[in-house]
């Protein structure tokens, strides 16, 4: 008779490494070279070969109430082009901050611009603060939701939600991972930001929750550019989350666990600001593997000198946004 099921065998082997790239002293700014170069190989970054130039298009801008809207589209791979909307408020001075958003497993970024298409969109953006651009917007932000792979109008199902499963796969067989893929996206749309000359190149932030989250916390330990991350719902250790239950596959980095907690990627984004968002009943990112990770990230911080450049905001419910909650500290660790 099995003592342990085979996922319960690897969960415990997870439990019970010490990750070879984890700070142990010394020069933190090597230490980050080091592991920002790891954790770039690890995404198969080295297998997704940029486009030469972005092919930056316009498909429209308009003018609505108390904003300009913007729809764009860029290519990020050569042949692979996707779509993006940007939001920039009335009366703000510029140049302005900039927020950029990645919805999670939803129908696509028509969630954050709070516009629903399926029938259980409304639901969702009520329900959770998803609307991501309608709030930062009212925060004096510009705004942009970027489609991400494999949800919306870039892979999601007709009928809506998304559909990861073999894109990741064939990514995984490629040598790459769709969260590289993710990273590679977002960090085109700041490439694009030059097209703009109202946006503050200086105070470019990302956030995102759920695979979003995910998405938005590794594109930051890769992208320097990015001066603030706010990732809800998707921080936590590895053997309490990622390990422990049922994900989607656009989760998964092959070795990741044998390098990286994600406590230690976190130390990539110091000393940069780090707003972690999550909630007190939220069952597949658990509070107790979010603090544990917070153990972790902020003695990351004190040895990049800037202890108090990251923070935790802990929600009352679930698997959700907490804007209320979160907003002030943007403008708090800002000045924005």
């Amino acid at each position: 008779m099995l003592k342990r099921m085979p996922w319960e065998h690897n969960l415990e082997i997870i439990k019970n490494l010490d990750p070879q790239m984890r700070y142990k002293g010394g020069d933190f700014s090597a230490w980050q070279a080091e592991a920002r170069a790891k954790l770039c190989e690890l995404l198969g970054l080295q297998n997704i070969h940029r486009a030469e130039n972005n092919n930056f298009t316009i498909e429209y801008k308009k003018e609505c109430e108390g904003y300009d809207e913007y729809r764009f589209t860029l290519e990020s791979e050569p042949g692979y082009i996707f779509p993006c909307v940007m939001r920039v408020p009335h009366g703000v001075k510029a140049p302005m901050p900039v927020m950029l958003t990645l919805q999670g497993h939803s129908t696509g970024m028509h969630i954050s611009l709070g516009q629903p298409i399926f029938e259980k969109d409304p639901i969702t953006i009520s329900g959770g603060d998803r609307d991501f651009v309608v709030r930062a917007i009212k925060e004096g932000f510009a705004a942009i939701a970027i489609e991400q792979r494999n949800f919306g109008e870039c892979g999601g199902k007709p009928t809506g939600g998304p559909d990861c499963h073999v894109s990741s796969m064939s990514a995984i067989i490629n040598g790459r991972t769709t969260i590289g893929e993710r990273v590679v996206d977002t960090m085109t749309v700041i490439d694009a930001l030059d097209n703009f000359d109202f946006i503050d190149k200086e105070n470019i932030m990302l956030m995102g929750n759920s695979g979003g989250g995910t998405a938005t916390f590794y594109t930051a330990a890769i992208d320097e550019r990015i001066k603030l991350a706010m990732p809800s719902c998707a921080v936590c250790t590895y053997k309490h989350s990622i390990a422990a239950m049922n994900h989607c596959v656009c989760n998964f980095i092959p070795n990741i666990a044998r390098y990286f907690d994600m406590g230690d990627i976190g130390g990539l984004i110091a000393p940069r600001k780090l707003i972690v968002v999550n909630g007190k009943k939220d069952d597949i990112f658990p509070d107790e593997g979010v603090r544990e990770t917070m153990d972790i990230i902020r003695p990351l911080y004190a040895a990049a000198g800037v202890p108090d450049n990251c923070a935790l905001v802990t929600g009352p419910e679930g698997h959700r946004f907490y804007a209320d909650q979160s907003w002030p500290l943007v403008h708090s660790m800002t000045g924005k």
